[in-house]
C-alpha cells in the first residue's frame, strides 16, 4: 500500500500530483487523513482522505508521501502514526518520500544521514546529516525528496519510476503532455 499523509495546512498540488500520477500508473494509493478524514490544504482547498491515521497498517507499506505545505508539514511531525509509518518503511527497505519543507521530517527522524536530498529552499539546515542537492527531485537509496510545488509533477514521475519503471513513468507523463516526454 501507498500511504499519501495529509494534515491540515499541506500544500495541495505536492499532495495531489502524486495520488494522480501513482494512480495513472495503477498502484493501490490512499490518502490518510491527519486528524480526521476532512484535511483543508494551505489555499484552501478541503480534500476528504481514503483513510483516518488509525487505519494505516504499517506491515503492508510499500511507499510513504509526505507533501509539504506549512503548516501541514509542521502537523505531520506532530503524528506519532506519520512517524510510526515513515521509520517502518524505512526500516523494511520501503520507499520514503517527502517534497518542499516535509524533507526536515526525515531529517528530524534521522534518516536522511549520509544521504542526498532536496528540499524547499530556507530548509536545507533541517536535512540534518544530508548533502543538499538542490535539485527538483533527488533519489538516494529508497529517500524520495522534492524541492517544492514546482517539482510536483517530476516528483510524482520519480515515484511512479521507483515502482512501475522507467518506460511506466515516460509513458505517464507523454500521455499527460509533461514537457520532455
Amino acid at each position: 500500500m501507498i500511504y499519501v499523509f495529509l494534515a491540515n495546512g499541506f500544500e495541495e498540488v505536492e499532495a495531489l500530483t502524486p495520488v494522480d500520477v501513482l494512480r495513472r500508473a495503477g498502484c493501490q494509493v490512499k490518502t490518510v487523513g491527519v486528524g480526521g478524514l476532512e484535511v483543508t490544504g494551505s489555499h484552501g482547498v478541503t480534500v476528504r482522505a481514503d483513510l483516518e491515521e488509525k487505519d494505516v497498517e504499517t506491515d503492508e507499506i510499500e511507499m510513504v508521501v509526505l507533501p509539504g505545505g506549512m503548516p501541514g508539514t509542521l502537523n505531520l511531525e506532530k503524528s506519532p502514526i506519520v512517524r510510526a509509518a515513515v521509520e517502518a518503511a524505512a526500516e523494511a527497505g520501503a520507499w520514503v518520500a517527502a517534497i518542499c519543507a516535509a524533507p526536515s521530517v526525515l531529517g528530524h527522524y534521522g534518516l536522511l544521514k549520509g544521504r542526498e536530498a532536496t528540499c524547499f529552499p530556507g530548509f536545507e539546515q533541517e536535512l540534518h546529516g544530508a548533502v543538499f542537492t538542490g535539485a527538483p527531485v533527488t533519489v538516494s537509496g529508497n529517500i524520495i525528496t522534492g524541492r517544492g510545488a514546482g517539482a510536483a509533477m517530476a516528483f510524482a514521475l520519480a515515484l511512479a519510476e521507483a515502482l512501475k519503471g522507467k518506460e511506466a513513468a515516460q509513458a505517464i507523463g507523454s500521455a499527460m503532455c509533461v514537457p520532455g516526454m
